[in-house]
């Protein structure tokens, strides 16, 4: 890593980098044991291959892998080695793997033994296949019983597993190329993984509806193979696909919009940090703060005051974010929380409120949890909150809000937050969870209409498991899912991310976003025992701040011919027009095109704003 590895990432921990494997038209890079960015003639096929263990609460084991040997050969490649989890008491699992890969097949095969017993919520293969390009596409797949349908990738996001029972699927990657993706050993089910914001369809190993966690037992070895198998009539021998040029062209779309406020959440744990940062609060300027109140964590009259002090600071509108107990009558609930409001003297423009226990997600084949019916729920909210606007939706992600569809016509604004880290924590799959967010936009709008919409607090630190009785420590500040602290929220990476979230969702008009706290592991300035300066400002308040400046904005869509590296946006008001370019990855980027009046080299990660002239808008450009 280079000395500003820090300034990057948050961390000076390198991400170990993939090796390169080839067999003719058909490559993947090797990681940790397992398979990414496979593609065949330079189109991508799958986004992975990965054979993962995961414990009770669903986090992923990170395995010691030994005995690795890699043989590359002209148009083949073989991968052999031996992966260790170390589970509770003592208890471990050992895989031995293979890999092949020939010119048109792909073989990956594994043997999971446990010499004590080993507890999982999942012990198997897990594939991925890309959205972009694929979503709403053409697909058969095989059954366990042999039979074949005709079906599609799902295109709006499915709340259930779109396909179940499965041997095989195979789809089309260009003309006259296919892909099969076989998988022996169990049965395997697809779920939508758009609903968590990851970027890919994911198939995996054993049913939902069976029981979790199971165990292993002794000394019974547990055998799984998936084979990727490339059907190629296309007639062309060598590797065919054209050089991209390294400089990324930047055209004008015609969408255009307004660009969204920008909210702030406080926290009862955070509110005399914030109240001490108030200077701050003022210079980013946010149009909404999204307070947060949850009876069940103890939060009462107190938090409450200290929110009516930072709104007394802050010049725009508030929000109270309330998780209802719901262990007696929710009205009772609400007119109580109403009660300390009133003698708090807060009086908030909006109130969100959600059931507490919504907040965990409730899998295919679980039993719904004892909750009041919604229709109760915001009707309790109205009576305690007269004239105040009520929003419903979800504390937690879009997957609870795909499963658990509130009733529209009770609420005055829809909401629900997004984790980009609930499945996988490297760099890469982090960045390619932006690649999800207009779905997710567009489901949204597909059940909800033009309702009002806000998406928020979205971190890359996990606040809330909702698949888990925890969020996983990360004392040593690694990469890791479901983290309740991310060291790459320290480093301009969060800054891109954060940036490149908003260009992602601007299609769904949304009416609020919010991507942090002012304090706190969530924050735009450090606190203490961070390993920055405290009270400094991490890269994420720059894009923070330049967001709220640029409410109520008009935006114009600019195109990327790769949009995972670079995305742009124009905004511009009476005083004029910018250029907005992010570079989402840690390498120099070129950007080039009619949106620009030169070539621009952007560094890692790094953002740019560039004044459009009126002279700069060329024939038939659309106008902001």
């Amino acid at each position: 890593m280079t000395a500003d590895a820090f300034q990057l990432y948050g961390t000076r921990t390198a991400e170990r980098p993939p090796v390169r494997l080839t067999a003719g038209k058909l490559t993947a890079n090797l990681a940790d044991g397992n398979l990414r960015t496979i593609r065949y003639d330079g189109v991508e096929v799958l986004r992975a291959i990965s054979y993962l263990v995961r414990d009770r609460d669903w986090g992923t084991y990170s395995p010691e892998i030994t005995d690795l040997r890699i043989e590359q050969g002209e148009d083949r490649f073989e991968v052999a080695y031996l992966a260790r989890c170390q589970g509770p008491d003592t208890t471990t699992l050992v895989i031995d793997v293979r890999i092949s890969g020939h010119q048109n097949r792909l073989d990956f095969e594994a043997e999971a033994r446990s010499g004590t017993g080993f507890e999982t919520n999942r012990c198997g293969f897990c594939i991925l296949h890309p959205i972009v390009g694929v979503a709403g596409s053409p697909a058969a797949v095989e059954y366990v019983d042999g039979q074949i349908a005709a079906t599609r990738f799902p295109n709006v996001i499915e709340p259930w597993q779109p396909f179940k029972n499965m041997r095989a699927i195979t789809h089309q990657i260009m003309p006259a190329v296919s892909a099969e993706c076989r998988m022996e050993g169990d049965t395997f089910e697809m779920e939508d993984q758009r609903n968590w914001s990851d970027a890919s369809y994911k198939t995996y190993v054993r049913p939902l509806a069976l029981p979790w966690p199971y165990q292993i037992s002794a000394n019974q070895p547990v055998r799984q193979k998936t084979s990727l198998i490339i059907s190629d009539i296309s007639r062309s021998v060598a590797p065919s696909a054209a050089t991209q040029s390294s400089v990324i062209r930047l055209e004008l779309g015609t969408r255009t919009g307004t660009m969204p406020d920008i909210g702030v959440i406080v926290t009862p744990e955070e509110a005399e940090a914030t109240l001490a940062a108030g200077s701050l609060l003022s210079e980013i300027a946010p149009r909404e703060l999204l307070f947060h109140f949850d009876p069940n964590a103890g939060h009462g009259p107190d938090a409450l005051k200290n929110f009516a002090a930072i709104a007394a600071l802050h010049h725009g509108r508030s929000t109270l974010e309330i998780a209802l107990p719901c262990k007696s009558s929710p009205a009772v609930e609400a007119a109580e929380i109403a009660r300390q409001m009133q003698q708090a003297g807060f009086k908030p423009d909006a109130i969100l409120i959600s059931p507490s226990v919504d907040r965990q997600s409730t899998p295919p084949g679980s039993k719904w949890p004892d909750c009041p019916p919604l229709e109760e729920v915001y009707a309790a909210a109205r009576a305690a909150f007269p004239g105040i606007r009520i929003g419903g939706g979800m504390l937690s992600y879009f997957t609870e809000l795909n499963r658990k569809r509130v009733p529209a016509d009770e609420i005055d604004f829809v909401s629900h937050c997004t984790n980009p880290i609930v499945h996988a924590a490297d760099d890469l799959s982090v960045m390619q969870t932006l690649e999800a967010l207009p779905f997710i936009t567009r489901s949204v709008r597909a059940i909800y209409g033009d309702k009002p919409y806000r998406i928020g607090p979205s971190t890359i630190a996990m606040r809330q498991n909702p698949y888990g009785s925890r969020t996983m420590d990360n004392p040593s500040g690694g990469r890791i899912p479901m983290a309740n602290r991310d060291p790459r929220h320290n480093g301009r990476f969060a800054e891109a991310f954060a940036f490149g979230y908003a260009i992602r969702v601007l299609e769904a008009g949304l009416e609020c976003l919010t991507l942090s706290a002012l304090t706190g592991p969530f924050g735009l300035i450090a606190g203490p025992d961070e390993p920055v300066e405290q009270g400094g400002r991490r890269p994420l308040f720059n894009t923070v701040r330049t967001l709220s400046a640029l409410a109520g904005a008009s935006w114009q869509e600019c195109l990327s011919s790769s949009p995972s590296e670079v995305l742009s946006f124009v905004a511009g008001d009476a005083a004029g027009a910018r250029l907005y370019v992010v570079n989402l990855t840690g390498e120099e980027q070129r950007g080039g095109g009619s949106a620009l009046a030169e070539e621009v080299r952007l560094g890692p990660f790094a953002t740019v704003a560039l004044p459009l002239e009126q002279d700069d808008f060329r024939p038939g450009w659309p106008k902001i």
